[in-house]
């Protein structure tokens, strides 16, 4: 019987609610291996993580079609959401905004954006979310309404 054969790499985006800088240095690490168990329970494969402190960049190797990556990300939301808020990572009470990037790539490419998530403390000292966000979505040729971005604040 034939078997089903893929390989998708897949860059996730989204943001803290308010875009509020949530996420700090001493609850990362926590929050990064927690996601990354929720994407390996939903036979998904995280090759790059990074929270910062108001949004998270994940690199995953998308191989189980069996879930939809808005329901994938609905999960990772709302179960990393609970997991932070019964922890008390954060000092009020901790929630993504509504939306998220999704962005494909090449094997080719896997290498590079792997090192682009993983120096993400390095990359925000010269360009904000907002400016890189929308980078994204041009690069990618993806037509939006800035009006239905995420929450930005300058």
């Amino acid at each position: 019987m034939p078997n089903t054969y893929t390989q998708i790499y897949i860059q996730l985006v989204f943001a803290t609610k308010g875009r509020d800088n949530k996420i700090i240095n001493s609850v990362r690490d926590e929050i990064e291996k927690y996601i990354c168990g929720i994407f390996n329970n939903k036979g998904q494969k995280v090759l790059a993580i990074y929270a910062n402190p108001d949004h998270v960049h994940i690199f995953f190797s998308y191989k189980n079609l069996q879930i939809t990556i808005s329901d994938l990300v609905k999960t990772v939301k709302t179960e990393s959401t609970n997991f932070i808020n019964e922890k008390k990572l954060c000092l009020n009470r901790f929630g993504w905004q509504q939306g998220y990037g999704a962005f494909s790539y090449a094997k080719s490419q896997k290498e590079q954006v792997v090192n682009y998530i993983l120096n993400q403390d390095l990359h925000h000292k010269n360009k904000t979310f907002k400016d890189e966000y929308i980078e994204f979505l041009n690069a990618f040729e993806i037509e939006f309404q800035e009006q239905y971005l995420f929450e930005f604040y300058d």
